[in-house]
């Protein structure tokens, strides 16, 4: 079998106790109006487009604080009068005011505030408001997967500052619109802190502003559409460092920002970055972000894909943490973080899911960025074995698309298993030259966009020429792994799917003693004529069990 030990395993017993449960179903979950709330493009949101955002901070380190304020400008899409913007506590408005100076009032409903708006809102007109509030900011306590403000020190005991909100929203530390499927096309990130300390975000320098109190003021700005989760801040006793890559749209500013101490050692190990930006403009096409540049920010935590601003906590080491997830040596040729957090510019930051959901259009892309990372640098078949043998640590626990319209995301598996499911699906195309104008073309045609699964679903089938509906059934709405069913009797080898959706019609490569065969396997029985009984074997690329059941 071309799968993990351990899940060769589990469908062998399941086979042998001739029971195949229904295992596709979504688990039962219970989701509440606040589920709701977040996840869903509500009333209160849908009637205006985002356009953007000045973000202003104060940051406080020794009450581990903030005093903060927000300008949100819009269109009006449609007649409405209130507006649902979000934030988390324990942070708290004090003030929204519109763009006629107008007090505005809001009614709360947990992270949910809805501002009632006090002049007419026409189509097509613009307004802003004004959002002043403050607070202390929750802590994340596992970042990056836990979100919130992370309040560290390095290793002199200077401040280091740096927040994370995937999943759990930006509106944990700032007042926005908090839902993936609505961007501003471009913001003004304005951090105030201790003049000893630097602050880094996303997007270009603009200007550097002293102050008469001792603090000092960065105003980053952001050319380019961008999600709210992929915003950050990152406050430390920086040093920075940078070069220039020649790229496919020009000369691309690769800057990067660590701590002093870390300087030798980063300067070594970001030889990765610029290795990267090869490799993925070459699958992918150009960096989306040439207008805001590149950087590699150090934390003290594993790292993240903030847009143009990617955190970077590995060590300075390759593999992840040191360890390759493959276990078959390619891992350790990459810096994990360096690789895999860039290669989200592509897909989560230009390419970005509308709803958490299909959070696997960000996370099966990207983990199978890594094989094509290693495919350019070493060869296709380097390319092969890391991402085959990432298979150990799959999952089938639940589907990788979650429940939409709920904040809710699908399984883990969305990372390797998804990687795995667009190798099996490179395969099936059977050509490396289209398989890499698909790629290209998916960053072409949904230039700085959020997308629904089913609009990628409907372009690689398109490109592909293929019915792919019954593949991403199976693979991504669906646990079962497929199983190909074999007998041998007389002089007829019989085969069928078991664990399979509707028409799920892939052809297989396989391999009968030392005779290759192409066969599309169905849930009733087919047969070939072959000479004698042999070893059956399929192509490793696929992701499928084979069982001889007499």
């Amino acid at each position: 079998m071309h799968i993990s030990q351990q899940l060769s395993a589990w469908l062998l017993l399941l086979l042998m106790a001739g029971s195949c449960p229904i295992l596709y179903g979504q688990a039962e979950q219970h989701f509440t109006r606040q589920d709701s709330l977040r996840g869903s493009i509500t009333g209160e949101r849908a009637w205006w487009d985002l356009t953007y955002y000045h973000l202003q901070v104060k940051i406080l380190p020794e009450e581990k604080a903030l005093e903060g304020m927000v300008d949100v400008s819009y269109t009006v899409l449609k007649q409405h009068s209130v507006m649902q913007i979000d934030l988390q506590a324990p942070l708290k408005m004090s003030r929204v005011t519109d763009d006629k100076g107008n007090h505005l009032e809001v009614r709360q409903e947990g992270p949910a505030h809805f501002v009632q708006l006090k002049e007419p809102q026409q189509v097509g007109a613009h307004h802003q408001i004004r959002i002043v509030y403050e607070g202390k900011p929750r802590i994340a306590a596992n970042p990056p997967w836990d979100g919130g403000f992370s309040w560290d020190k390095d290793q002199n005991g200077t401040d280091w500052i740096h927040t994370n909100c995937q999943g759990i929203g930006a509106s944990i530390w700032w007042p926005c619109k908090d839902h993936l499927y609505d961007e501003p096309d471009s913001m003004l990130i304005s951090v105030n802190v201790p003049d000893k300390l630097m602050n880094v975000s996303n997007g270009r320098l603009r200007q550097l502003e002293s102050l008469n109190d001792g603090t000092k003021t960065w105003h980053w700005f952001v050319h380019n559409p961008i999600s709210n989760y992929v915003i950050n801040l990152n406050i430390g006793a920086y040093v920075h460092f940078s070069e220039q890559y020649q790229g496919e749209k020009g000369p691309l500013d690769m800057d990067y920002y660590v701590m002093a101490y870390n300087l030798e050692k980063a300067k070594r190990q970001f030889k990765d970055a610029p290795r990267m930006m090869a490799a993925f403009e070459h699958w992918f096409g150009p960096y989306p972000f040439y207008e805001d540049g590149y950087k590699l920010v150090e934390v003290p935590t594993t790292g993240m894909e903030h847009q143009s601003s990617v955190t970077y906590g590995n060590g300075f080491a390759n593999g992840y943490r040191g360890r390759d997830g493959s276990t078959t040596g390619w891992g350790m040729k990459f810096d994990f973080i360096i690789i895999h957090e860039s290669g989200h510019e592509w897909f989560a930051n230009n390419i970005t899911y509308q709803d958490m959901a299909d959070m696997w259009i960000h996370e099966s892309f990207t983990n199978y960025s890594e094989s094509l990372f290693l495919e350019y640098h070493y060869g296709k078949e380097a390319g092969q074995e890391y991402v085959r043998g990432t298979r150990r640590l799959i999952q089938n626990d639940k589907p990788i698309i979650g429940q939409y319209g709920v904040n809710d995301k699908g399984s883990g598996d969305m990372y390797v298993k998804g990687g795995n499911i667009l190798n099996m699906l490179r395969h099936l195309i059977d050509d490396d030259k289209q398989w890499r104008e698909i790629l290209r073309g998916l960053n072409q045609t949904f230039y700085h966009q959020t997308v629904t699964t089913q609009q990628i679903e409907t372009y690689l089938s398109a490109q592909a020429g293929m019915d792919l509906d019954p593949f991403f059934d199976q693979y991504l709405r669906d646990i079962r792994i497929p199983v190909l069913e074999y007998y041998v009797q007389d002089t007829r080898l019989y085969y069928r799917w078991n664990q399979v959706v509707r028409n799920l019609g892939i052809s297989i490569e396989m391999t009968y003693g030392d005779t290759a065969h192409t066969i599309i396997p169905r849930k009733a029985w087919q047969h070939l004529t072959v000479e004698k009984e042999e070893t059956l074997s399929v192509h490793p690329n696929y992701l499928i069990a084979t069982f001889k059941i007499r």
